[in-house]
């Protein structure tokens, strides 16, 4: 059985740092296979994984834009693009770049194929994590959809934890078919802690965890170094291992209730 995570948020507030550390916790300890799944425009999960893009979905979907629509076979032509140019693979697990959002013409289509085989595609492995776009545009375009869990990733601000709230209403309007919210407050220095706790609870969101803040992500960030060579005893290392304990727990329970049914 998949399980998706996705994580969502404000810019800025850390939704790549957080995915990448989550992807890493699951290659170290071998839980199942990942797809990581990068959602974002801006394209950069795989520089924070270490790992080169060459192609991305986007750039896929203006090629067959080209092709026009009497062109036969289209969705096995864009499933076999997406296999042999598209999706990267790593050595605990394949990365999805999305890419390029849409530009002018028709696009329907086109999202129709590459929804059908992404869900195709997913069903392959145990996990999915997907590094959504900023803001709330992903929920709108329903790019966000039947997720085990979303991780609304928050800076210490009034602003990430007001996006924080219109991201879970906007998704439980839209009806986006996502099982659990959770709160994920990043680079939270300790004096700052028990505010944020008190102004993520005025929400209603749970806090599934904090991550501290941690000079070994802003030392690999300031040099393009890859997130998940920072040094194993780093806070924020820490810090997902406790939030991801969490998390196998919650997918562990949903597998057994799927099996008594």
């Amino acid at each position: 059985m998949t399980f998706t995570i996705a994580v969502s948020g404000k810019g800025g507030a850390g939704k790549t740092t957080v995915s990448a550390l989550i992807i890493d916790y699951l290659s170290r300890n071998k839980l199942g296979s990942i797809l990581a799944v990068d959602a974002d425009p801006n394209t950069n999960l795989n520089e924070a994984l270490g790992i080169e893009v060459k192609k991305t979905l986007g750039d896929v979907r203006e090629e067959l834009l080209k092709i026009g629509e009497s062109a036969s076979s289209k969705e096995d032509y864009f499933e076999y693009l997406i296999y042999s140019e598209v999706i990267v693979e790593g050595d605990e697990f394949d990365l999805l770049p999305m890419g390029r959002p849409e530009g002018p013409g028709c696009y329907c289509y086109i999202n129709h194929i590459l929804r059908k085989i992404v869900d195709k595609l997913s069903r392959n492995y145990e996990y999915v994590i997907m590094d959504t776009e900023a803001g709330l545009e992903h929920l709108s375009r329903r790019t966000t959809r039947d997720v085990n869990i979303m991780l609304i990733v928050t800076d210490p601000s009034i602003r990430g934890i007001l996006t924080a709230k219109r991201i879970k209403d906007l998704a439980t309007e839209l009806n986006n078919k996502i099982k659990r919210f959770y709160i994920v407050a990043n680079r939270i220095p300790e004096n700052s802690l028990n505010y944020i706790r008190s102004e993520i609870e005025k929400i209603e969101i749970e806090l599934i965890g904090y991550i501290p803040e941690d000079q070994n992500i802003l030392i690999h960030d300031l040099n393009g170094l890859p997130i998940t060579k920072i040094p194993r005893d780093s806070p924020a290392i820490k810090a997902i291992e406790n939030i991801m304990t969490k998390i196998v727990m919650m997918k562990t329970e949903d597998s057994i209730s799927k099996i008594l049914g």
